[in-house]
């Protein structure tokens, strides 16, 4: 395959971008900045952005069936209304480690919510999964976690993928929608498969995972049995995540970080810390809401 065209969607920069969302009722593209704490909403032909800030850390946003969003704050999840710009506590989690807060967040098709836990800036191996029920009840599925990251199921639903930063590979369990069960974790790709580490994914409509390399500036796209299908470099060294998006759903939309960035890398590479958008010549899957 060519080379890939790649585009900065958005003139400003990010400290850590992150959770980029397609909206496909808006047809606008939602992420957050969790070190500057806020959501911002992009319309991608204009480059409008709509911003609301946060009064905590804010690591995820995530539809909601009833309408408006779920957030993921420092403390919990958060129900947002982007018409009111309101934003009240939906579910708090305590876990008795004050330096924790919430991360990767991604919902399933039956509609229920998951969320990983982490000491902030993965200082310790304090972090757990969590899966949330529609009427609020939340399990504890997983313990000692550093950094969760790569959350998203399989087109056919039988496959749950995740993935610890600072641990390195790519993992999937088998799983049931039905029931919200998931099976014995196995790894499915190496650290060393793709440059950098494992951070957002997605997966496309093939069944093949988007997994964005943070450190290592580019996107690896793998197969259901982990093997390294394609590398798509990108002109940021910290990609953070990554979500289809466009009326089509056919535009891979990416969030980059500037966190940790000597000045000198932002001064010769501008688009670090941006927004970037690609056509990757696979289509998406709109992302299932949360229906509590």
């Amino acid at each position: 395959m060519g080379e890939t065209t790649i585009v900065p969607v958005t003139a400003d920069r990010f400290v850590l971008g992150e959770s980029p969302l397609w909206s496909p009722h808006e047809r606008r593209l939602y992420f957050v900045d969790v070190r500057r704490p806020a959501l911002h909403r992009l319309e991608p032909d204009s480059g409008r952005i709509d911003t609301w800030l946060m009064p905590e850390v804010v690591a995820a946003v995530v539809l909601r069936q009833s309408g408006g969003l779920v957030l993921s704050l420092r403390s919990g999840l958060a129900a947002f209304d982007p018409a009111t710009g309101s934003l009240r506590p939906l579910l708090a989690v305590s876990e008795g480690q004050a330096g924790n807060r919430l991360n990767d967040t991604r919902c399933d098709r039956a509609g229920r919510l998951w969320f990983g836990t982490m000491w902030d800036f993965g200082r310790r191996t304090t972090g757990a999964l969590y899966r949330v029920a529609p009427d609020l009840a939340i399990d504890r599925l997983r313990d000692g976690i550093t950094i969760p990251n790569a959350l998203c199921f399989s087109p056919d639903d039988r496959t749950i993928y995740f993935a610890d930063t600072r641990a390195g590979p790519l993992e999937a369990a088998d799983f049931d929608l039905r029931t919200g069960t998931v099976g014995p974790w196995r790894e499915v790709a190496a650290t060393a498969s793709a440059p950098g580490r494992p951070d957002g994914a997605t997966v496309d409509a093939e069944g093949y995972v988007w997994n964005a390399r943070v450190t290592g500036g580019c996107l690896a796209r793998f197969a259901p049995d982990g093997r390294l299908d394609r590398i798509v470099g990108l002109p940021a060294t910290m990609p953070t995540s990554c979500a289809f998006g466009g009326p089509d759903l056919d535009t891979l939309f990416v969030t980059t970080a500037t966190q940790g960035l000597d000045p000198g890398v932002l001064e010769r590479q501008p688009m670090e810390g941006r927004v970037l958008a690609l056509r990757p010549g696979v289509r998406g899957l709109a992302e299932p809401m949360f229906r509590g």
